[in-house]
């Protein structure tokens, strides 16, 4: 008789363990969706928030790839001496200018393409210094003329820089 009443609490206590267990898995797997819903609208209602600021940094670093083509550039600040090396100075100044008021940016551009506006402002410094070395170079217009002349049979860094925001912006859609 024991064992009959023992038997019969075991049948009757099976289906409630086996209705808790579904229970808490189905809670579980509930709970788990709707973390991931959440995660879900937070990510979105940020992206939201977001998506124009990024937007609005990659314009201004377009912006000032432009200022720093070294044909619009030199067609902006004009030589206020004939001395080679004044202009020189005068024209990295401007660009180290616009990049300081632009550093901001970078929070708001990936690591690469700020890497790459970074070395299309180093390779357009370069440039300006490798023409102020050359023998032929002695005055301020001179300098301007060698620059434009090299900018002829090349890209320059700007060019290639913006292309690369051009292709990252599109990617953003």
């Amino acid at each position: 008789m024991e064992i009959s009443r023992i038997l019969d609490l075991f049948l009757f206590a099976v289906p409630s363990l086996i209705t808790g267990v579904i229970a808490y898995y189905f809670f579980r797997e509930h709970t788990k969706n709707e973390d991931g819903r959440r995660r879900f609208l937070l990510k979105k209602d940020l992206q939201v928030n977001a998506l124009p600021l990024r937007l609005q940094a990659y314009e201004r670093m377009a912006l000032f790839l432009e200022r720093i083509t070294p044909s619009k550039l030199l067609i902006r600040v004009t030589p206020i001496s004939s001395n080679k090396n004044d202009y020189e100075s005068l024209l990295i100044q401007a660009i180290e200018q616009e990049f300081e008021h632009n550093l901001s940016q970078q929070i708001y551009i990936s690591d690469k393409c700020w890497s790459i506006v970074t070395t299309a402002k180093n390779a357009t410094i370069q440039l300006i210094r490798k023409a102020n070395m050359l023998e032929k170079t002695d005055t301020a217009n001179k300098l301007r003329e060698v620059v434009l002349t090299e900018m002829m049979e090349r890209t320059s860094p700007s060019d290639t820089a913006l292309s690369y925001i051009k292709n990252e912006v599109s990617e953003l859609w």
